[in-house]
């Protein structure tokens, strides 16, 4: 069973970094596709980020891509977002996700992750 607890979020200035991270307190972390949504204020849950079991294929949204990068750490049942070159427009509520899959396939929709955690907050400042 997969049980995830995200933690990193905090308060930001405009082109800072921040590293999320998303500890699966589970089994079998390396049986699982993860991946990292994004919610604003008034707006649905949106992709961000995922990355498959192994680490060696990851997928961003055109509005991340070249500024976060995914990556994990099955040995630490963990798998990070690190965020640079922040901008106001990132400021939301941050959530990873967990889908059992040993594929390579592009999971990109919330209904791909049957697994969540309870999110971290993150504020960019202008």
């Amino acid at each position: 069973q997969v049980q995830l607890v995200e933690s990193g979020g905090g308060l930001v200035q405009v082109g800072g970094s921040l590293r999320l991270s998303c500890v699966d307190s589970g089994r079998a972390f390396s049986n699982y596709a993860m991946g990292w949504f994004r919610q604003a204020p008034g707006k649905e849950r949106e992709f961000v980020a995922s990355i498959q079991w192994s680490g060696a294929v990851t997928y961003y949204s055109d509005s991340v891509k070249g500024r976060f990068t995914i990556s994990r750490d099955n040995a630490k049942n963990t798998v990070y977002l690190q965020m640079n070159s922040l901008k106001p427009e990132d400021t939301a509520v941050y959530y990873c996700a967990a889908r059992r899959s040993y594929s390579s396939s592009r999971y990109t929709d919330v209904s791909d992750f049957p697994s969540w955690g309870q999110g971290t907050q993150v504020t960019v400042s202008s």
